[in-house]
């Protein structure tokens, strides 16, 4: 399989963490939006949304999207729950995760850290991703005084979904320890068996 993906890229760390946990062999191509790699016409054409993550099978196919991808190398595995209500939490945390996490705890993080998204870095626009980021910890940390996990009692896609950009998430001035319960499930998740850090590349 080949990976291509972006080294500092939250969502690109998703499948690299879980195939890092399952072993998958993969090459790394490095294809990143900093330089405009993404929008090139050879890349556009293996995906036309023109973004990273983006996986190719061994017979060609290929799949966009995270959490598409984290679906797909997860089926048969203990990182998708067999039971159907615990499948559909994961479902449920993974879209909650593209909907209110990362569009503002991610976002924030590129907008004062990435030199290129400068511009963006507005201050209503930083005031709104530091509010909407915040209620999205806050929906989490609720969860968590509760339950070891996102679905069911077993780690999962789920937690690997919110993992990737919440571990960063004091890069975009967010303060974890204002979220107890999330700062402990955050060291749940890298003593899970095979965590591997945001830089790893198989």
């Amino acid at each position: 399989m080949i990976l291509y993906s972006m080294i500092d890229s939250g969502n690109c760390y998703k499948p690299r963490l879980l195939m890092g946990k399952l072993g998958l062999a993969f090459t790394t191509v490095e294809v990143s939006s900093h330089t405009g790699d993404t929008r090139k016409a050879d890349f556009v054409a293996k995906n036309p949304n023109a973004m990273v993550p983006l996986l190719e099978l061994d017979d060609g196919r290929r799949i966009a999207e995270s959490n598409a991808i984290l679906l797909y190398l997860a089926e048969g595995t203990r990182f998708l729950p067999a039971d159907r209500y615990e499948r559909a939490l994961a479902y449920q945390w993974l879209f909650f995760e593209q909907y209110s996490h990362e569009p503002y705890i991610a976002v924030r993080k590129a907008l004062l850290t990435f030199p290129e998204r400068a511009a963006d870095a507005t201050p209503e626009r930083l005031a709104v991703t530091l509010e909407r980021g915040n209620k999205a910890l806050g929906v989490m940390n609720r969860h968590l005084e509760i339950n070891a996990f996102f679905a069911g009692g077993s780690f999962s896609v789920a937690d690997i979904a919110l993992y990737a950009y919440t571990h960063t998430a004091e890069q975009g001035g967010f303060q974890l320890d204002a979220y107890p319960a999330v700062a402990a499930w955050l060291k749940r998740v890298e003593a899970d068996p095979g965590h591997v850090p945001i830089g790893w590349v198989g």
